[in-house]
């Protein structure tokens, strides 16, 4: 088990701006020294030769030609739906 001490974890909740009463100081202690253990454990993992793992899927990226398309909507058409304008421009209430 990790060597984690009270004053590490009361360390760590100053530096996280946390109170901490004495039995969370404990189950704290006892947590964080189990992840570390954990930790520990992958540290140990002989991973040499193995390739990292992008994705698993199997999939390329599947990419079309941007092309330029022409606009489905006519602008002035929008524009008559609009509830208030100004001209060519949208009257929206005041925003602060």
């Amino acid at each position: 088990m990790s060597k984690l001490t009270r004053e590490d974890v009361l360390k760590l909740a100053r530096l996280s701006s946390l109170t901490l009463s004495d039995d969370e100081v404990e189950q704290y202690r006892t947590e964080l020294a189990s992840i570390l253990d954990y930790v520990d454990q992958l540290k140990a993992v002989d991973v040499d030769g193995l390739k990292p793992t992008y994705q698993v899927s199997g999939l390329t990226n599947s990419m079309r030609e941007d092309t330029v398309q022409p606009a489905k909507a006519d602008a002035e058409k929008l524009l008559e739906r609009l509830p208030s304008r100004d001209d060519r421009y949208i009257r929206v209430g005041r925003m602060i």
